[in-house]
């Protein structure tokens, strides 16, 4: 069978043997046709903390977990259509809290790491005079502008363009500086899996640096190398949420780093945080 005789991908992965995964052009990122967007990436991951199991020896673990953090760190460029291997394991078990550590590898490469904290779920009511900040979501994502995005769309078929849906609130892909915007992604990360709430939420997240840039994409790169996820209770919906702004180095000047940092929201509300550290540097082409 010829590439053009090849059926489209209708998934952000394809499993390969019994524990690989690999990346379709669904998963594509906007800096390199042949490496994932980091948010297909971190919904794979996140997937896999929520379908661990513990160790033979620790037991079956009947708790119902949350997942309350999900640091991931993009260690290298993660490649399309290459057979990847994950490993996931309980770093720490416990019965209120717990840690889970995901690998991918690209043979013996790592090229993705994920650590997670899970948090018991159980029932608390909460008493009438807690006191909690304003949720301000950013509207609903009937309120929000279908834009087009002008950015990374040279390659075809790619993730932001092909498999999520976005809906602007104030800002747009092509406006400098935060915005206010609701994800959804439109594709499943795995075939016949209707995506999780943690899932949809970090794979929205690591959107905020690109959609609230406040560099020219043509003359700089401004690329996260990890994500951080913060969630105080499961996403509900298929939309998320998010209101972020990014920050580069000391007022005008540039250390080289810089942070994207986002407040998320699901129909019900406040529904956590997330932050990516960023690497940024003039593009050689452009001097």
């Amino acid at each position: 069978m010829t590439a053009a005789d090849a059926s489209p991908p209708t998934a952000l992965f394809e499993p390969v043997g019994a524990d690989g995964w690999m990346a379709t052009e669904l998963a594509r990122g906007p800096w390199d046709p042949r490496h994932c967007h980091g948010g297909p990436v971190s919904a794979l991951l996140a997937r896999a903390v929520e379908h661990v199991e513990m160790d033979s020896e620790a037991g079956q673990d009947a708790t119902d977990w949350q997942v309350a953090r999900l640091s991931v760190e993009l260690t290298r460029p993660v490649p399309i259509g290459v057979p990847l291997t994950l490993v996931t394991h309980v770093e720490r078990p416990g019965r209120k809290v717990s840690l889970v550590a995901v690998v991918l590898s690209d043979g013996d490469t790592e090229v993705a790491r994920a650590r997670a904290l899970r948090i018991r779920t159980v029932d608390v009511d909460l008493p009438a005079d807690t006191v909690q900040p304003a949720s301000d979501p950013p509207g609903l994502p009937g309120d929000g502008r279908t834009i087009a995005s002008s950015w990374g769309t040279e390659s075809g078929i790619a993730f932001h363009t092909h498999a999520c849906d976005h809906r602007f609130v104030e800002g747009s892909w092509d406006e400098p500086g935060p915005v206010a915007a609701w994800i959804r992604i439109t594709k499943p990360v795995v075939g016949g899996e209707e995506p999780s709430g943690v899932q949809r939420a970090v794979a929205a997240a690591d959107f905020g640096n690109g959609v609230s840039r406040g560099l020219d994409a043509e003359r700089f790169l401004f690329i996260n190398p990890d994500l951080t996820v913060h969630l105080i209770r499961q996403p509900v919906g298929e939309w998320i949420g998010m209101r972020t702004a990014s920050y580069y180095g000391v007022d005008d000047r540039s250390t080289g780093a810089g942070m994207a940092e986002s407040a998320l929201y699901d129909a019900h509300g406040r529904l956590g945080r997330s932050v990516q550290s960023l690497f940024v540097e003039p593009r050689q082409d452009n001097g």
